[in-house]
């Protein structure tokens, strides 16, 4: 039995399993500025791997917020792409079960999750033996709640509750925790992602003064200055707001955030080509000379709609151009040119860089998309046997995980050619 449901704004977005996206980002702890419309994006994620199942116009296409209930028999043409298969833990109750015979049941996201037995959303976690599995997301957060207030002078407790708050976008609750971590002494990434809840509660005076305080903390750290230029762009300082943007970028050039913050700032107030010229001069300058971000951000702007990819290829080339051994410039080329299904290249562009593969598994990940997807399996498994032995956990889980998944396909090939083989002298009879 299974339930079908939607891809929701709400809830965790999961991604299919293509291509990593070189994306526009540094990935810190809270959210960066210029999330939403017109927001910068990365590479497409469906690159030369395809999940499994139905394509486009195949099958019934689930969109909004709503959810349809139903046993997978109900989808002969093959499960939506977007729909979310959950299987209960527990046994199903006598409603669900008679809702189930019934037929498909349209419901909302709520109900679906009532009736399966989860208390919120459900949300994965891991149980003490590292194994992942369901749980409510209120059930998660009371959960959390109780185990700070077991030992309320463990910080990290608290930090770990606070962290699953903002996740889930529960940004009252997750600044009042934040609030009690600071003022026992927090550190200055309490102080930076007490500012962003506030911020993204639009309490801009409280934010404001909150990421001041990070920032005195956090010299080194672009994000506090980048939040900063977020709260100087609601109140309309305009100047305050370049400033905060560009000493982001004077602190940490290697940060993505930070140059795609100041190409969307002068590009709303200028235009594109203005942009695109403030964005070059100061990659340009000395301190900047070696870093790829600027390019790599720019790339983010025509990544995602097929019209301008081949700008974003133009900028990706550039990146790699100023240092063709940066692993972020070689991993958004590599997702770009999956984007276009042009495996050849992302092939050409991987392959001197086998070496780098096994410290990264988003290297690793794309350059066995494209060479699996092109049917090139003694060099995926020559590759899998290489990042087998990678002192890295997750390059080796990675390796694992995938050559079972070679395994499996290649016994599929070998039953086919059998039943084939098995039906030839049945067709001469």
């Amino acid at each position: 039995m299974g339930v079908i449901g939607t891809t929701n704004s709400k809830q965790p977005e999961k991604k299919d399993g293509g291509l990593f996206a070189a994306g526009n980002g540094s990935n810190p702890p809270p959210p960066g500025p210029g999330a939403g419309a017109g927001a910068p994006g990365g590479a497409s994620s469906g690159g030369p791997g395809r999940p499994n199942g139905p394509g486009g116009g195949t099958g019934l296409q689930i969109s909004g917020g709503a959810a349809i209930m139903a046993p997978v028999s109900a989808f002969p043409g093959g499960i939506p792409n977007n729909a979310l298969v959950v299987l209960p833990l527990s046994a199903p109750s006598d409603e669900l079960k008679g809702q189930l015979e019934k037929g498909p049941v349209a419901l909302t996201p709520e109900q679906m999750w009532k009736l399966l037995g989860f208390n919120g959303p459900a949300v994965q976690v891991q149980d003490d033996q590292g194994r992942p599995i369901a749980i409510g997301l209120e059930d998660l957060v009371s959960g959390l709640q109780k185990h700070w207030d077991e030992a309320p002078d463990d910080l990290n407790r608290g930090r770990i509750l606070a962290q699953e708050l903002l996740k889930y976008g529960k940004l009252d609750k997750a600044e009042a925790v934040l609030s009690r971590i600071v003022a026992k002494g927090g550190q200055g990434d309490d102080w930076l992602a007490l500012g962003v809840a506030q911020l993204q509660q639009q309490k801009f005076d409280r934010a404001e003064g909150t990421l001041r305080g990070a920032q005195n903390l956090m010299a080194d750290n672009p994000y506090p200055s980048l939040h900063l230029a977020k709260i100087a762009q609601s109140k309309g300082e305009k100047d305050n707001e370049k400033t905060m943007a560009q000493r982001a970028i004077s602190i940490d050039a290697n940060c993505v955030d930070a140059w795609a913050y100041y190409f969307q700032l002068v590009r709303d107030a200028d235009g594109e080509d203005k942009a695109v010229a403030a964005v070059e001069e100061l990659a340009n300058a000395a301190v900047n000379q070696k870093s790829v971000a600027p390019y790599v951000a720019i790339q983010g702007f025509y990544a995602n709609e097929d019209a301008t990819r081949d700008k974003a290829i133009a900028w990706a080339k550039k990146a790699v151009e100023r240092n063709s051994d940066d692993p972020l410039a070689i991993l958004c080329l590599s997702a770009l040119y999956g984007a276009q299904g042009n495996l050849d290249a992302v092939i050409s562009v991987l392959q001197p860089h086998e070496g780098k593969m096994a410290r990264d598994v988003r290297l690793a990940n794309n350059y066995f998309e494209a060479l699996f997807q092109s049917r090139q399996i003694d060099k995926v498994t020559k590759l899998l046997n290489a990042l087998a032995g990678s002192p890295n956990r997750e390059v080796k889980q990675f390796a694992i995980e995938r050559s079972r998944m070679v395994a499996q396909f290649l016994q599929q090939q070998q039953q086919q050619l059998a039943q084939s083989m098995q039906q030839q002298p049945q067709r001469k009879a």
